[in-house]
């Protein structure tokens, strides 16, 4: 990633795109979710901001490659992380 915006925007992407699966399982799930389902959303929001602010405001005296790459990273986990717990609501 060259840019913050493309950046930005992938994680916005990918977060709007969990989002609508949680919304999807829990309408052809035909199971009651209620506070699980908005527990999940409200921390799929909560990491979104988190990640966001943190492109926008890097830490100082660290380098920015490594911090970029740290913050990918915690993207790819928390993404993981989502995707495990969408799954755990159909099981």
């Amino acid at each position: 990633m060259s840019n913050k915006r493309i950046l930005k925007r992938t994680i916005n992407n990918v977060f709007d795109i969990l989002v609508s699966e949680c919304i999807a399982t829990s309408l052809y799930d035909g199971k009651h979710h209620g506070e699980n389902l908005n527990a999940l959303i409200s921390s799929i929001f909560t990491m979104r901001n988190d990640l966001i602010s943190r492109i926008s405001h890097p830490e100082p005296g660290m380098k920015q490659r490594e911090y970029y790459k740290n913050l990918i990273a915690d993207f790819h986990k928390d993404t993981n992380e989502i995707i495990d717990q969408i799954s755990n609501l159909i099981a």
